[in-house]
């Protein structure tokens, strides 16, 4: 017989709970009780939010031009007003799957789905007025909706958490959110099998040194010039590759993102430098990225 799971019977981070500090909190507190601490509980939430956000868009932006093509509604979709709501769809569907699993209750998550479709709609008229064109209306929802999350976080960061009954398998899966995320990210470049610029790989070892700068992590033995020494041998091998161009480039590039897969799986080992959750994202996603390209290498001749 199946069980009520609360957060405590996952790794999920409850919306009233505290997350790991960086430092052992004083006698007698918790992050949880220190304005520190209810801050980084706001941001991670937030940061949920966008990802899942994030992924609903991914899963189904390509069923949605799929269908529309199948029943010749494509024009209609692409109307900027119809694209808006599509969008905003995808994202609410990926934010409630998210927040439910969270143990978010119904009326939070319905302010959230608000928070998605309500600053298009303030948009439309001025839209249709000849105020705003169609990309202004799409990126100033996109700017009007980060404050509406914020404020509908804000309202509800004190809710108790909902009981929520989760499956294992469902369990099992969310705690490999990162895997999941990077597949979402990649299924664009599977159907349509492409190499990638060789500049592409410069984003690789910056996007650790980056990382290491804010969580102050490059201060270890060696941690830096690892990291420095990663650079250098990415940038060689970029301008080796753009020097080569042609299915030689090509080749390097693959063998760029798929070197760094290794890299990312080195670092979620250890724990290094970025959160484990960050490098294994960063290392299916590479290792995706690697295997498409070689696939379009050998079927076009990249």
């Amino acid at each position: 017989m199946e069980t009520t799971r609360t957060h405590s019977d996952t790794l999920a981070v409850p919306p009233n709970g505290s997350l790991p500090a960086d430092s052992p909190a004083a006698p007698g507190t918790t992050p949880a009780t220190t304005a520190a601490g209810r801050s980084r509980r706001l941001l991670w939430h937030l940061a949920e939010m966008a990802l899942a956000m994030v992924a609903g868009m991914l899963l189904l932006a390509p069923w949605w031009d799929l269908a529309g093509a199948a029943l010749g509604l494509a024009g209609p979709l692409d109307r900027p007003e119809v694209a808006a709501l599509v969008m905003a769809t995808n994202m609410t569907v990926g934010m409630t799957v998210w927040m439910r699993y969270r143990a978010h209750r119904w009326s939070a998550v319905g302010e959230m789905a608000a928070a998605m479709y309500v600053p298009f709609l303030l948009l439309f008229a001025p839209m249709w007025a000849g105020l705003l064109d169609a990309d202004a209306m799409l990126l100033g929802g996109h700017l009007l909706m980060v404050p509406a999350m914020v404020l509908v976080a804000v309202r509800h960061r004190h809710e108790a958490p909902a009981p929520v009954r989760r499956h294992p398998a469902v369990v099992a899966l969310a705690r490999r959110w990162p895997t999941g995320l990077a597949l979402l990210m990649g299924l664009d470049m599977v159907f349509d099998p492409q190499v990638l610029s060789p500049w592409t790989m410069l984003a690789l070892p910056g996007g650790y040194l980056l990382i290491g700068v804010v969580r102050r992590t490059l201060r270890g033995p060696g941690v830096l010039a690892t990291q420095l020494a990663g650079l250098a041998g990415w940038v060689a091998l970029t301008l080796v590759a753009v020097t080569a161009g042609g299915r030689t480039g090509a080749w390097l590039v693959a063998f760029g993102w798929l070197a760094h897969a290794g890299w990312d799986l080195v670092h979620h080992r250890t724990g290094r430098v970025v959160p484990r959750g960050y490098a294994e994202w960063c290392g299916v996603l590479d290792a995706t990225l690697a295997g498409v390209m070689i696939l379009a290498i050998l079927t076009t001749g990249g």
